[in-house]
């Protein structure tokens, strides 16, 4: 059945529940992006959501965040880009904040950490649920298996990173789709299905409620974006600068963090360890102990874990405050540097999408983007071992197994994959199974 375009309040009321359900970092987000734009509500067709992912993946910065900057600009253009970008982060943000107040007012409180001890091994299952999900829409033939587990392999049993991995398969599949077309342009289930970017199948525009209006770029438009990105980044720098002084610490946040936002190839776990070193020895922002606590919160948070830079930039402000109060240099600190983090995700999507939309007929995009998309169920599944290792195996032996997460994530896996439960519904359900056990 053919779905309906959904109306801006629509789509608004999406991307607002989605801050506050997307936890499990890239994996988890992605995760609920699949189910809910193209599975239950239908508003994105599933070539097209793949599409858009594999551009994401080759940017920098969160990847999750930008996805949701694509679809809402496919759905409402420059609004539903803006609207959709900015409330996957707002609600985590102010999360964050309140739970850094707390953190600086009264230590860890337990009934929070109850809360997200349940959340976890739910946002287990829908990793694990996704990578089934769109491992078998993606890994259509033995090249594409074969793509997906060398990934898998070279992520992680010798920790080659990321963009290598990412621009390693886009360039198999440019040059896979010259050679041997048939095998990595995939008819029916890859990108470049018949049609052209202007006029797309038939099948397209039943099952994709996006494919609503083209926007064709030029010159003209990529200065304007450009501009207009650059200017909105760089103007919290400038007031601050004017107003707290050029050496001030909130400036070196700001400065600091803008050269890490051009770099996160790779996703948040590629960058933490240089921002890690820099705010602790370097600047001396926070401790480690501090920054391990604030790495915890992101995890268990909803959101892109590279919130946790909103926390070093709050403990920064409150560990060095100057002529302000603690809380208030705490706060600046806190939002420059979300700032600065996430409006580059905007310039990246604004910028490139309309290119990457145009050429959507193209075979040998279909062909590179396809193997991107190979590469990165592999690198999903590669961060589902990963996460749940850490969930169900704390300690890191055998020994220590964790079986209320076992049970928890079992449950919540046949509830989503089997049974098809509402999404929310299995989240709030293990949150609160989560609290009620720390009770006993």
């Amino acid at each position: 059945m053919a779905s309906l375009h959904p109306t801006f309040r629509e789509a608004f009321t999406f991307w607002l529940k989605l801050g506050f359900i997307s936890f499990g970092g890239p994996a988890g987000q992605i995760a609920i992006m699949q189910q809910e734009l193209v599975e239950q509500k239908k508003w994105i067709g599933q070539e097209r959501f793949l599409h858009a992912l594999n551009f994401c993946m080759l940017l920098p910065g969160p990847e999750a965040q930008q996805l949701a900057i694509y679809c809402g600009w496919l759905l409402h253009r420059t609004w539903g880009g803006i609207v959709a970008g900015a409330l996957f982060v707002l609600p985590s943000a102010f999360i964050l904040w309140g739970l850094s107040q707390i953190y600086v007012s009264y230590g860890n409180v337990a009934w929070v950490a109850a809360i997200f001890y349940g959340l976890k091994p739910a946002v287990l299952a829908i990793v694990v649920a996704a990578v089934l999900r769109i491992g078998k829409k993606a890994l259509k033939n033995g090249a594409m298996w074969g793509i997906a587990a060398t990934a898998f392999g070279s992520i992680f049993f010798l920790d080659v990173p990321f963009p290598v991995i990412v621009f390693g398969a886009l360039t198999l599949g440019f040059f896979g789709g010259r050679i041997a077309p048939k095998v990595f342009v995939l008819s029916g289930g890859g990108h470049g299905a018949p049609g052209t970017a202007d006029r797309p199948p038939m099948r397209a525009v039943i099952d994709d409620a996006a494919e609503g209006f083209a926007v064709k770029p030029s010159w003209g438009r990529a200065l304007r974006v450009t501009a207009t990105c650059v200017a909105l980044w760089a103007a919290p720098l400038v007031i601050v600068g004017w107003a707290l002084g050029w050496n001030s610490v909130w400036m070196k946040e700001g400065v600091f963090f803008s050269k890490a936002a051009m770099v996160t190839f790779g996703g948040a776990y590629a960058v933490l360890p240089y921002v890690a070193q820099q705010a602790v020895e370097t600047h001396a922002w926070l401790s480690a102990a501090q920054m391990l606590d604030g790495l915890a919160f992101a995890e268990t948070t909803p959101g892109p874990l590279i919130m946790v830079l909103q926390f070093v930039g709050f403990m920064g402000g409150w560990n060095q405050p100057g002529v302000l109060s603690p809380w208030v240099g705490a706060a600046l600190g806190g939002a420059i540097t979300t700032w600065v983090t996430f409006v580059p995700c905007f310039l990246w999507i604004f910028l490139g999408a309309p290119h990457i939309e145009q050429l959507r007929g193209s075979k040998l995009l279909t062909a590179a983007l396809g193997a991107v998309t190979a590469s990165v169920v592999g690198v999903i599944l590669n961060l589902a071992v990963w996460f749940g290792w850490h969930v169900l195996v704390p300690a890191g032996t055998w020994a220590s197994v964790d079986w209320f997460a076992v049970v928890v994530g079992a449950a919540a896996f046949v509830a989503l994959h089997r049974f098809k439960v509402n999404l929310m519904a299995v989240i709030a359900a293990s949150g609160l199974v989560g609290l009620v056990t720390s009770w006993f």
